[in-house]
């Protein structure tokens, strides 16, 4: 199962008692600051959960898988994310998970 973004605002305004729209307002605003500053190419890290970066493919040739003709794929930048140390230990059992309020 998957946890939407409303589901997401939902658990954290329950886990801190702020309310889902305070919680709405912000996640946005993380989003839009994120976004804003790896679109001009800064890296944005959030020591030990998650490190936001951007990279940049080189232009290739590749394949029309249908008719096997090569084709020239232009140069592009796409994001990349990366999970923190911390994050890490969580999710490979060698730290605790937080415990969320219900």
């Amino acid at each position: 199962m998957s946890l939407t973004k409303s589901d997401l605002i939902t658990a954290v305004a329950a886990h801190t008692g702020m309310t889902s729209k305070d919680i709405a307002t912000a996640l946005s605003g993380i989003e839009d600051v994120v976004v804003a500053n790896v679109a001009k190419g800064e890296k944005v890290v959030i020591t030990g959960f998650l490190t936001f970066d951007r990279t940049a493919r080189a232009a290739r040739t590749g394949r029309n898988p249908q008719t096997g003709e090569a084709i020239k794929i232009k140069a592009s930048k796409s994001p990349k994310v990366s999970a923190g140390a911390s994050f890490k230990k969580v999710v490979n059992g060698v730290s605790p998970a937080p415990k969320l309020k219900k």
